[in-house]
């Protein structure tokens, strides 16, 4: 009979850190492409933009066309750079979180909702500054080769507009938007979906299980949360006339987009949002579950 090691709240820290860290690496080499479209279709301004893309395949064409291979891997090296601390964050805020609930009157379920509010907004902070240097990337159309690299965009921020909310942390309210109602979803729904589930003796109908759930749960929430996804691509991005500031707020630029655009104008990139943090959702999960389990045997 196996006795469980003993875990120190160091050794316990330390293995949601390096999970989490993993988790993220492992979703944004696989699904950062699928970002780059959801970026070019969140920031062209309707059917007058000249540059604006027919669909999801022209999309891809286009870019495949005039930007090559690689242009689905711009503005990658920020969340790259970002990921591991990004997803350690979350996924570590998250346990602390959850722990500390548990202690409130807050029933179970309601306790991983907030939990994951919560991480939302602490790992919301931590990206923020990386999400501007990306979504200033993503947005250049320029072939792959010619586009400035991730340090020499965040030192032109820097020195055009500081490191406060018109700098580099422009759109920190979409951010915190966009990232709390996401995890607060993911998180809850992900969490008492599968303890309501009997789970698999079969481990590859197990997998299967959680996959499932994580797909849902991703989806669900990226359902959601998009119009501050939106908002936040539109401050970030390029304004629509250089040198004259447009979108300046998170609920402005939800009211100004839907006021000139359309109400589905905030639901701009979804199909791409989906594709990629539906299974993307999904892959962090089970990475983390997986990655975690191991640890907690070996180490």
């Amino acid at each position: 009979m196996t006795t469980k090691k003993p875990q120190s709240l160091l050794r316990e820290a330390s293995h949601q850190i390096i999970a989490g860290g993993s988790a993220g690496l492992v979703e944004i080499c696989l699904m950062h492409p699928l970002d780059v479209v959801k970026t070019r279709f969140q920031i062209q301004r309707g059917t007058s933009d000249p540059t604006s893309y027919k669909s999801l395949g022209d999309c891809f064409r286009t870019i495949i066309r005039r930007e090559g291979v690689f242009g689905f891997y711009k503005g990658i090296l920020p969340p790259i750079v970002a990921e591991t601390p990004k997803r350690a964050v979350k996924f570590f805020t998250f346990e602390q979180y959850k722990k500390a609930l548990n202690l409130t009157p807050l029933s179970p379920a309601l306790a991983l909702s907030a939990a994951g509010l919560g991480a939302g907004l602490t790992e919301a902070v931590v990206v923020n500054p990386f999400e501007v240097v990306k979504v200033s990337l993503q947005a250049n159309r320029d072939s792959f080769k010619e586009q400035p690299s991730s340090f020499s965009q965040a030192r032109r921020i820097i020195k055009s507009d500081g490191f406060g909310l018109k700098g580099l942390n422009k759109g920190l309210t979409s951010t915190l938007g966009r990232h709390g109602v996401f995890n607060m979803i993911y998180f809850g729904f992900y969490f008492n979906v599968k303890d309501a589930i009997p789970a698999n003796p079969d481990p590859t109908l197990e997998f299967l299980r959680k996959f499932a759930i994580g797909l849902v749960s991703g989806t669900i929430s990226s359902c959601v949360n998009i119009p501050f996804d939106v908002a936040k691509s539109r401050i970030q991005g390029p304004q629509p006339v250089p040198g004259e500031i447009k979108y300046r707020t998170c609920f402005q630029t939800m009211a100004l987009v839907y006021r000139e655009e359309g109400y589905m104008a905030l639901y701009k990139g979804l199909v791409p949002k989906i594709m990629r943090l539906g299974p993307g959702g999904a892959v962090m999960l089970l990475v983390y579950e997986y990655v975690s389990g191991w640890l907690q045997k070996n180490w």
